[in-house]
């Protein structure tokens, strides 16, 4: 086996060459396609055999994901007469049912215990984000509707993957899953309120609908997931090794066909989304984080709130741009952000990680 891994490791290698040797020598970045994508999946499959690598193996299959959409999207725009953009939203619902199968009503202990740190985290969330996204959106001179998608990238709740790295980052457990948990329950007051708020003067937002079609992404799917963890428990342990597997499965495929539906606009926009996307999560992280410090937070909580309030629910913010009509172009910031999210939310996890240990192993000598 270890020998298999080391041959992916190195086919990875060489296709990755391969492909800065085309761009290098004037083919073009899209005839690299097929070396781009089998580079990375060679690195994912192949770097389990790392522990870095591993560690950062969803974030591997994410790029890959975009890289199929981006370099493939006339396979996966339309089936026929169907577009495929119609698979996102039972797609996010499949995520959120996934995660309320996975909650139960004890996740919201920490409001009673910790009711300081949850207020915090959660009025850091939904300010800090739509605050930083609004100030980008100006500042680039973004058109009208890639405007509304940084703000709204900034108003949805926080994202499934900071529980995973609050685990590994020794920060809060118990308070990343509660101001997920809560955050995500609010969203569909908070993310149409903000972005009537911040975004009304960039696209035309329908306040009343866009609750309801929160609500139906979100709510629904997460209390019939509650339900069904506490009716049919058993079950559903029976199971539970296969629902995160489900999920992953359900963001590839997400980003794929969102990235396939735009994938025109982000041959002109991408790089400045990128970078707007990079500015915009690493200020979530920091004023996340010092926010907390300077309201007398331990340092767990500190971590806890970095993650929550950096790390957005991407798949929510597609949903809303494709019930908005408007997948391509309100939908991209989502797309850019999501593997930015996942690489710099995992090395920052790690980074607090490896520093604890280090902590550790001084004071042992």
């Amino acid at each position: 086996m270890n020998n298999l891994y080391k041959f992916l490791l190195i086919s990875s290698a060489i296709l990755g060459l391969l492909a800065i040797g085309m761009l290098f020598f004037g083919r073009g970045l899209l005839a690299t396609g097929p070396f781009v994508v089998s580079a990375l999946v060679c690195l994912a499959f192949g770097g389990r055999s790392i522990s870095i690598l591993n560690q950062m193996s969803f974030t591997i299959w994410v790029l890959a994901a975009v890289s199929v959409g981006f370099f493939f999207p006339q396979y996966f725009q339309k089936i026929g007469d169907f577009k495929c953009t119609r698979f996102i939203v039972p797609l996010i619902q499949l995520i959120m049912f996934t995660m309320g199968t996975e909650m139960s009503w004890k996740d919201f202990e920490s409001v009673i215990k910790t009711p300081k740190a949850v207020l915090i985290g959660l009025v850091s969330h939904f300010t800090i984000m739509p605050l930083v996204g609004f100030t980008l959106a100006k500042s680039f001179g973004f058109a009208p509707e890639i405007a509304a998608g940084v703000i709204l990238m900034g108003s949805v709740p926080s994202g499934v993957t900071s529980n995973v790295l609050a685990f590994i980052a020794k920060a809060n457990m118990p308070l990343s899953v509660t101001i997920a948990a809560i955050s995500t329950l609010a969203a569909p007051f908070m993310t149409p309120l903000l972005m009537k708020s911040l975004a009304g003067q960039y696209v035309a937002i329908d306040l009343q609908a866009m609750m309801l079609h929160v609500a139906e992404i979100i709510i629904l799917p997460i209390v019939s997931g509650l339900l069904i963890n506490k009716f049919f428990r058993n079950t559903v342990r029976k199971v539970q090794f296969l629902l995160p597997k489900i999920s992953m499965f359900g963001v590839l495929m997400m980003m794929i066909v969102i990235v396939s539906s735009g994938r025109d606009s982000l041959l002109v926009i991408g790089p400045l989304l990128f970078l707007s996307a990079i500015i915009h999560h690493t200020i979530g992280y920091l004023l996340g984080y010092w926010a907390s410090r300077f309201m007398g937070l331990d340092e767990a909580s500190c971590r806890t709130i970095s993650l929550e309030v950096g790390m957005q629910n991407g798949g929510l913010a597609s949903g809303i741009a494709l019930q908005m009509g408007k997948i391509a172009t309100v939908g991209l910031a989502s797309v850019i952000a999501v593997p930015w999210m996942t690489i710099s939310g995992s090395t920052l996890a790690n980074w607090w990680c490896k520093k604890d240990n280090d902590t550790a192993d001084k004071s042992i000598y």
